[in-house]
């Protein structure tokens, strides 16, 4: 199959999957196809306390997947890095720290190693002060290290999967029959508007009614939904016409629209198309070409490591290393802890106690606490 009608395929399916949990293994098994790996995953991390889990995954066994999270995920050198990572763009080993310096570690040695897995391309999905939600797709031995050509493939599904993740968040249920589907939306906390290619609203929950009588978001103009934020409104429109003509036209137009209200306050708008795969009978119940989600937006606050990083202008294997010092102590034992060489960790302390201006550990304790404390600064 042509990739172009292969990824016009698989963007259907994804966003069927937001509809339908059960979808997501075999997605995310086209997914790795596609961007090539035998793997694939969808995770969060706590990236602060260095625990996570699976939301749904394929191609690594559960062993390997428990014991990841009872045990590796500790010392994983990307686990820091996913504080700097950019919403929707991929990296790779190689983008945080020398891919030399990976192979030595006990994160390779012990679980990539024994399963053939040489590399991994991942990338944010959403993220607070202290988690993320992440795709990832492994590479093995055959595949080689991510390449220009993986993240080229990888761009191409990654705002999608993004869209159908957070719209699922919002939704919360495993179906959605076309004959119950406005029912079950009904009972949505958020706002959920059913609109045509014109932008013509066909139906809302309570919420998106309660939105619309309060007119500080979100308002109609001759049936037509209006937003008060004008560049919101726009967006929206442009994206609801792009509906009607299927999946792949909505590209990655509508994903997490954000729109101001007149009182200030933030909220974020979800487009979901409705005109193609399984949504399509949804969409022609109601005439509908797609479906908008509306909340207000969390606040978002940076973790005090990010804080870190970005004011000491830290690389995240500098940043790893400096956490690590503060919370284990000395050289050799963050060496072992992590599972790397006691001169690597010496190597870049060093850069740590130059980019910060202090050269002992009780210092960096000190700069830690004060970066933690609300009272900082």
């Amino acid at each position: 199959m042509p990739e172009a009608e292969q990824i016009s395929a698989l963007i259907g399916e994804i966003y069927d999957a937001a509809l339908d949990r059960s979808l997501w293994v075999d997605v995310l098994a086209k997914a790795a196809a596609l961007v090539g790996g035998p793997a694939a995953t969808l995770f969060w991390k706590d990236v602060v306390n260095k625990t996570g889990g699976v939301f749904y995954d394929v191609g690594i066994s559960l062993h390997y997947r428990q014991l990841y999270f009872d045990k590796y995920i500790k010392s994983d050198p990307t686990t820091t890095a996913h504080l700097f990572a950019e919403i929707e763009e991929p990296m790779a080993t190689a983008d945080i720290l020398p891919y030399d310096e990976f192979l030595q570690t006990r994160n390779y040695l012990e679980w990539a190693r024994p399963q053939g897995l040489v590399d991994c391309v991942f990338a944010l999905l959403d993220k607070s002060a202290t988690s993320v939600a992440m795709f990832g797709v492994f590479r093995h031995e055959r595949d080689g290290v991510v390449d220009d050509e993986t993240r080229r493939r990888m761009r191409l599904v990654v705002p999608h999967i993004r869209r159908a993740v957070l719209i699922g968040r919002v939704i919360d249920l495993k179906t959605a029959e076309a004959a119950t589907f406005a029912q079950i939306l009904d009972g949505l906390s958020a706002g959920m508007l059913l609109v045509d290619a014109n932008g013509r609203i066909v139906h809302a929950n309570a919420k998106g009614h309660a939105l619309l009588a309060e007119g500080s978001v979100l308002s109609t103009v001759g049936r037509k939904l209006a937003a008060h934020d004008a560049s919101a409104e726009q967006a929206l429109h442009d994206v609801f016409l792009a509906a009607d003509s299927g999946d792949a036209a909505v590209g990655i137009k509508g994903i997490a629209v954000p729109i101001k209200a007149r009182s200030g306050e933030q909220y974020v708008a979800h487009v979901l198309p409705l005109t193609s795969g399984a949504r399509q009978r949804a969409g022609k119940t109601y005439t509908a070409a797609a479906a908008v989600f509306v909340q207000k937006a969390a606040l978002e606050t940076p973790s005090p490591p990010e804080v870190i990083a970005r004011t000491y202008k830290l690389t995240p294997t500098e940043l790893r290393i400096l956490l690590a010092v503060v919370e284990i102590g000395g050289v050799p034992d963050v060496a072992e802890a992590l599972g790397i060489s006691a001169e690597t960790v010496k190597t870049h302390l060093g850069h740590v106690y130059e980019k910060t201006g202090v050269n002992r550990q009780a210092e960096l304790v000190k700069l830690i606490a004060g970066f933690s404390s609300p009272l900082a600064g």
